[in-house]
């Protein structure tokens, strides 16, 4: 199976007390179970998601099924994502060069090392 990578960035609130319980609701067992199956049902076969400060760095692995237009229908009319992603507005808050109500947004990749 061949993979591809995507990366994206977000920023929490920079509010201590809003980062631990974001770190909370993200800490391994705690994500709802409807959330990281509809992740995986979307052909993403690993995620991270790593934080500096409150600015996060989210890499995805997807497979050949995964098509980011279908995942965003898909998660328009799953009520438990929805759910889930108004509660994590509490938490997030828009890069500073972000259209209104975009969230994470995608990195350009501007060096890889040669093998």
């Amino acid at each position: 199976m061949s993979t591809k990578r995507h990366c994206f960035s977000c920023d929490l609130k920079d509010d201590s007390k809003l980062i631990k319980e974001y770190k909370a609701y993200h800490a391994a067992g705690n994500a709802w179970p409807e959330i990281t199956k509809s992740i995986k049902d979307a052909g993403i076969v690993d995620m991270e998601i790593y934080l500096v400060g409150n600015r996060m760095f989210m890499i995805m692995e997807v497979d050949e099924t995964f098509d980011p237009v279908k995942k965003a229908k898909m998660d328009a009319n799953n009520p438990k994502v929805q759910e889930w992603e108004n509660l994590m507005w509490k938490y997030q808050q828009e890069l500073p060069w972000a259209k209104n109500g975009e969230k994470w947004m995608a990195l350009e990749q501007v060096f890889k090392l040669e093998r």
